[in-house]
């Protein structure tokens, strides 16, 4: 048995998003020190003009300008150096950011249980994609930004030591620009979450569209698709403009209490001038400062704006990523890299999410090592729910499904689907060669174990006199390829690994009847000593098996031997269109008299 490593079980030890915020505590701890020297020499060009103006210039103390210039100039390095550090410190943050929560994001969609899935694909798509806003919201200017806000207090400081009473003008515009931001910032907060969820519709009509555009376009469908586009499209750009209005509002309102800080700062400091209270240089220095000041402010509406997106993007990732996994951390499951094939069903219901109806109702039925059975049943009888249930894709909502006396949930997915070769109904094929859709991310796979399977599968048909050979590349799904060569692909791709335990849901229903006579013939001889169960409505292939299970309205109809099923069958057809012809109504036929 060759087992797969795709399948890996996800055990989270910490928060997804919190615990890599805390493993790169140090990277952030280097980034506020050094925006803290920052800052810190900010003040440094303030103090020189003052003292040039007050103290130089009057007395043209021109050494005294020369030692004073230089050491300026090397704070200016400096601060040039620290800057550019600060900014790595945050890329590297950035980085071991995306490659843990990254990673983590797609594990955990792809260990969600398909019953927790909530949207259509293209949704779920978008809210992937939100990752990528909290990625930038935490490696980029903007914590930069928000790392420089506490610091307008210093520089305010500043402008109180050096004017006095000036310091009150730039500490209320600091006020009013915080609070304009903080009032308005529920009416963004309310825009930021329509835009969002209007930008996860589109992108679901967009992908449901490409997905299907084959169809789209032979059955005349693309006005309706176009009319959902446009519709989703108009409401974006609707509520995103009103955001973008309600955002640039606060901006500008932050802009004019900057401006009006630095008018008020420039008229109160001409009385204290006039008064002797403080010189012409420290009220240069105190408008340099309140520039300082107030120039994170100019930016605190966008990054309020900013703050909620990502905390918008965090609630709705926080559903997905807390979304119920089909491992559980908290539980040790059992670990059986190696199945011998026994299936059994105990009193199995099961309903699939958002219906009422069952698709299983108390089924029960045992599959012994190395049985072969075949489900027959009308169009929702509940057959490929059978194999769903087989591979833990769904749980039952009542009884158990087993597999060597072990109920399903305590086994490892990983464990039990890498001793499963399941061929689903809807076939998928993925971008790559043939030789990788066989293989698919199986270790151990050697090219005889690929070539053994395509020959089974008559995927060597096809494939081994062509120029490209297992190397020919697929594009997505498969497209070029025929209904029958994809089922061939996918049936290798369950033959490969040489699993105890097959399931074959419709696997030659795309193939003419010399082809499907020939694959089961192949099978026939090639799956002795696995346990088969092959969902079908073509009776060709129940040569293949030795045991008929007839499903009807999601219950276990008739159970048993092939012949004997297959004699109850015909019987039962016979029976049925006697009382159809007895009970025809016999034509009367009538003249009109002249």
């Amino acid at each position: 048995m060759k087992k797969s490593s795709f399948l890996k079980d996800i055990v989270p030890t910490s928060h997804w998003l919190f615990g890599p915020l805390r493993d790169n505590i140090k990277i952030y701890g280097q980034t506020v020190l050094a925006a803290a020297v920052v800052n810190l020499l900010g003040l440094v060009s303030s103090f020189f003009i003052m003292t040039v103006y007050d103290r130089v210039l009057p007395n043209q103390a021109i050494e005294s300008l020369v030692a004073l210039t230089i050491g300026v100039i090397l704070a200016h390095i400096f601060d040039f150096l620290l800057k550019s550090l600060r900014g790595y410190f945050i890329d590297i943050a950035g980085q071991r950011l995306d490659a843990t929560v990254g990673a983590s994001v797609f594990d955990n969609l792809m260990s969600m249980r398909l019953d927790a899935r909530r949207g259509a694909t293209g949704a779920i798509a978008g809210l992937v994609k939100e990752f990528e806003n909290l990625r930038d919201f935490f490696s980029s200017a903007t914590l930069v930004t928000i790392v420089d806000l506490p610091f307008i207090f210093l520089f305010i400081g500043a402008i109180a030591l050096i004017g006095g009473p000036i310091a009150l003008i730039p500490l209320i515009g600091v006020l009013m620009a915080i609070a304009s931001g903080i009032i308005i910032q529920p009416l963004i907060m309310k825009r930021t979450q329509q835009a969002m969820a209007e930008g996860h519709h589109k992108n679901a009509v967009l992908i449901e569209t490409l997905g299907g555009l084959e169809t789209i376009k032979s059955v005349k469908a693309d006005g309706l698709m176009r009319a959902r586009w446009r519709s989703g499209v108009a409401r974006h750009a609707k509520i995103s403009a009103i955001g973008r209005f309600l955002n640039q509002f606060a901006v500008n309102a932050s802009g004019l209490a900057q401006q009006a800080s630095q008018v008020g700062v420039v008229v109160v400091g001409v009385f204290l001038v006039g008064a002797n209270e403080i010189t012409t240089g420290a009220l240069i220095a105190c408008v340099i400062l309140t520039g300082r000041a107030m120039g994170p402010l100019g930016q605190v509406a966008s990054l309020l704006s900013r703050v909620n997106g990502a905390l918008a993007s965090y609630k709705s990732l926080n559903l997905l990523m807390t979304a119920q996994s089909e491992t559980d951390a908290t539980r040790q499951y059992l670990s059986r890299p190696e199945l011998q094939g026994k299936i059994e069903f105990r009193d199995v219901s099961f309903s699939y999410p958002g219906v009422t109806t069952k698709a299983l109702d108390d089924v029960s039925f045992v599959i012994e090592p190395g049985e072969r059975v075949a489900i027959l049943g009308k169009n929702g009888s509940g057959k490929s729910t059978i194999v769903r249930q087989i591979t833990g894709i769904y749980q039952p909502t009542e009884g158990s499904v087993l597999v060597d006396d072990t109920d399903i949930r305590q086994l490892r997915p990983a464990d039990l689907r890498g001793n499963i070769g399941a061929v689903l109904q809807d076939v998928c094929l993925f971008s790559g060669s043939i030789r990788e859709n066989i293989a698919l991310g199986l270790d151990n796979i050697s090219d005889e174990d690929i070539l053994e399977a395509a020959r089974i599968a008559g995927v060597h048909d096809f494939v081994g006199a062509t120029a490209g050979g297992y190397d020919q590349h697929l594009t997505e799904r498969g497209e070029g390829l025929s209904g029958g060569q994809r089922q061939a692909i996918a049936l290798a791709r369950a033959l490969a690994p040489k699993p105890s335990i097959l399931l074959l849901d419709e696997p030659s229903s795309a193939l003419d009847a010399q082809a499907e006579a020939a694959l089961i013939a192949r099978l026939e001889h090639a799956t002795r000593g696995r346990s088969i169960l092959i969902v079908t409505h073509r009776m060709s292939m129940v040569r293949l098996v030795d045991r008929i299970i007839v499903l009807d309205r999601g219950r276990v109809l008739v159970d048993g031997p092939r012949d004997t099923v297959m004699r109850a069958m015909a019987s039962a057809r016979q029976l049925k269109a006697k009382r159809i012809t007895t009970s025809k109504p016999k034509l009367v036929s009538t003249t009109r008299a002249a």
